[in-house]
């Protein structure tokens, strides 16, 4: 009995062959007598029903073979046929026959060099093979082999317009971007209109900073036919340019011709919630429920919104009823994790992770469980980090190291920074030694010891140790670390042409605002307040919501006792994205300080202290509230622990001045201690 999967009949066949050879035999070929379109026909249409045939009773051998048989046939009967060749490469990937394939092509390469159908096919099953390129998990080996086959093809024929598409894509996919502009702009000279290669150009012009070429190209593609598929492919693009905004407004013109599509609806809610449009995301996810309330991703979503909004009781409600749809989903019980740790309660946090760890231990893993596991015990890490339990986060680091050898030199990096928060410079001194030992080469091990050798005072040896790695590639961070560096030893000229260098390599938006919010940081340091303030301010005309530069600005501002509203609006505002932030809290404490709002105050420096235990300032502002409330013992406490951590800090890194400024600070809080009792005792 013939499965219930529909075949097409063989005179239909014939029908749409003879369309797809008229239109794909070149006249010549026809002139030359090279072309046997009937024999193509034929051989087409019995390939394409034997295709079927195997697909419909799960690649048995005898229709596969009978498929491909009649698919080379064809080819030979009309080599101008490329789309018979696409065919026959997806008949072996749609059969997992992809070592034969590649043996095939290569056998009539060997006794033809210029098959060009031998080419496209050997081309096809190597992209296939590539890997993920939307997340970066691509085999470059097979990048460079479909290369070298779609160059060969390009200069054979050089008028192949999908061949210089796949060409570009391929050279973009390895950061070749000359070539991949190359590639896209031959495309575009042969078809000037192909959406395809206007979309990649748009891709590569991006990638090299040019915005303003990748914006004119995109409008281009979305004025020339806004259609769905245009808007979408338009919406990809600016999703991979990070312009969330953009691309939310390309998928709601989209929706709006296919308003029943829940695929756009979806993918628009994701943007608009990318984009900070969290009302807009919550309605379009809140219909998708209602549409369907078994939505597990939409109430899932919908509870991330609530937990930004900080209304936790939705928040819960919502995840509530996505634990029910799938309890066993590791998404819905990862969301659990998250709300409690913006909820500020980390130690509970940690304790569902590790019951969610310890529900999915396993003797082996696959290579997504791996994946899966090795995010939960990185994040489990940096729980422990952010409430300052070093000693567990190096532990589950040592653990991540077993379960993923392949990322020893990233850990490795991990531990050496944690022994750095914790204050145990010989550890870290140690523990990256070790690792440039086992990895002499690592970008982490390297970036991560430097770091180490800087916080030691041995200057010299960690610039050396970072300028090995500059070489074409990274040397964006490459700078920013030695502008660190500089920093750290005071050296703010050759910070200043560190920065420059990283700025001239940065391309996103993103990388753009880094450069300017160190260039202020730097300002700051060096007591140039308006020029500080003003490259905090570039920072904020590009994105108002950068809360690194809002919490910096306001605590310059509430430091000099200036424009103290201004400065504690901006603070909330950071402290809205990153609500258990230990340093926006102490900024928050020490402008409600300036405020002389004491109880404020002491409640945010208090709560500081949890994240930040081993920070010297913070004990210093503590110390100060609780000087003016009159509380002199815990003030002099405060400014006993502010000392021990100076004095644990950074050999390479201590400022004496501000050393000098609380002992004085100490000993004067000793005097009227020692002068209220005396003066309670007579």
């Amino acid at each position: 009995m013939i499965p219930t999967r529909r075949l097409v009949s063989l005179p239909g066949l014939l029908l749409v062959a003879t369309a797809a050879f008229a239109q794909s035999a070149p006249a010549a070929a026809q002139a030359a007598g090279q072309v046997d379109k009937a024999a193509a026909y034929y051989n087409y249409s019995l390939g394409h029903l034997y295709s079927e045939l195997a697909a419909a009773y799960g690649n048995r051998g005898e229709y596969f073979s009978k498929a491909a048989e009649s698919y080379r046939a064809a080819l030979k009967a009309d080599p101008s046929a490329t789309f018979i060749s696409e065919e026959l490469s997806d008949l072996y990937i749609q059969s997992g026959r992809l070592r034969e394939a590649v043996l095939d092509a290569e056998d009539a390469l060997k006794q033809n060099p210029n098959d060009l159908n031998a080419r496209r096919l050997l081309a096809r099953i190597y992209t296939h093979l590539i890997g993920d390129s939307q997340n970066n998990q691509i085999d470059p080996d097979m990048v460079k082999k479909a290369i070298e086959q779609y160059q060969k093809i390009t200069e054979t024929d050089p008028k192949d317009v999908e061949s210089w598409i796949m060409l570009g894509r391929l050279e973009k996919a390895l950061q070749n971007s000359t070539e991949a502009l190359a590639a896209y702009k031959k495309a575009l000279e042969l078809d000037a209109g192909n959406e395809d290669a206007m979309t990649g150009l748009a891709t590569v012009y991006a990638d090299l900073g040019d915005n303003k070429a990748a914006a004119d190209m995109l409008q281009k593609v979305a004025d020339k036919d806004p259609n769905p598929r245009s808007l979408t492919s338009l919406a990809s693009v600016y999703e991979q340019l990070k312009d969330y905004s953009l691309a939310a407004e390309m998928l709601r013109r989209a929706l709006d011709q296919q308003p029943g599509n829940s695929d756009l609806k979806k993918g628009l809610a994701e943007d608009l919630l990318l984009s900070e449009q969290l009302d807009d995301a919550l309605k379009l996810y809140q219909e998708s429920v209602a549409e369907d309330p078994k939505d597990e991703h939409s109430l899932l979503r919908i509870s991330q919104i609530y937990r930004q909004k900080r209304d936790f009781a939705k928040a819960r409600e919502a995840a509530d009823k996505a634990k029910e749809i799938a309890p066993d989903d590791l998404e819905a019980q990862f969301n659990d994790v998250n709300l409690l740790e913006a909820e500020g309660k980390i130690p509970d946090a940690i304790k569902t992770l590790k019951s969610i760890l310890d529900a999915t231990t396993k003797k082996s893993y696959s290579a997504s469980e791996k994946s899966s596991r090795s995010f939960l015990l990185q994040t489990l890490a940096e729980l422990d980090r952010t409430i300052e339990q070093y000693s567990a986060a190096i532990d589950i680091f040592h653990q991540l190291a077993e379960l993923d050898p392949d990322s020893g030199a990233r850990i490795e990096a991990e531990i050496i920074e944690t022994f750095r928060e914790a204050k145990e410079y010989p550890k870290a001194e140690a523990e990256g030694e070790t690792a440039a030992k086992k990895y002499p080469n690592e970008r982490y091990v390297i970036t991560a010891r430097a770091s180490v050798l800087s916080d030691l005072g041995k200057t010299d040896q960690a610039l050396a140790e970072t300028r090995k790695l500059l070489g074409g590639k990274n040397d964006r961070e490459v700078y920013l670390s030695l502008a660190d560096i500089y920093e750290k030893s005071k050296n703010f000229a050759e910070m200043g042409k560190a920065i420059d260098a990283a700025e001239k390599l940065s391309v996103s938006s993103e990388e753009k605002q880094n450069a300017a919010f160190r260039r202020g940081a730097m300002y700051e340091r060096m007591k140039n307040f308006p020029a500080a303030e003003a490259e905090f301010q570039k920072v904020l005309a590009i994105n108002p919501d950068n809360d690194n530069a809002l919490n910096y600005l306001g605590y310059m501002l509430a430091d000099r006792n200036v424009r103290l509203d201004e400065a504690r609006d901006m603070i909330v505002k950071a402290l809205q994205h990153e609500p258990n932030s230990g340093a926006y809290l102490d900024s928050l404490g020490w402008v409600y300080f300036r405020l002389n709002k004491l109880p404020e105050a002491e409640d945010k420096l208090r709560e500081a202290l949890q994240y930040m235990s081993r920070d010297p300032t913070v004990h210093d502002h503590l110390a100060e509230v609780y000087f003016r409330e009159g509380k002199i013992r815990e003030a002099i406490a405060q400014w006993q622990s502010s000392l021990r951590e100076y004095q644990a800090g950074p050999p390479g890194d201590t400022d004496h001045t501000e050393l000098a400024k609380v002992q004085k600070k100490l000993e004067d809080a000793k005097v009227r201690l020692a002068r209220e009792s005396g003066a309670k005792q007579q």
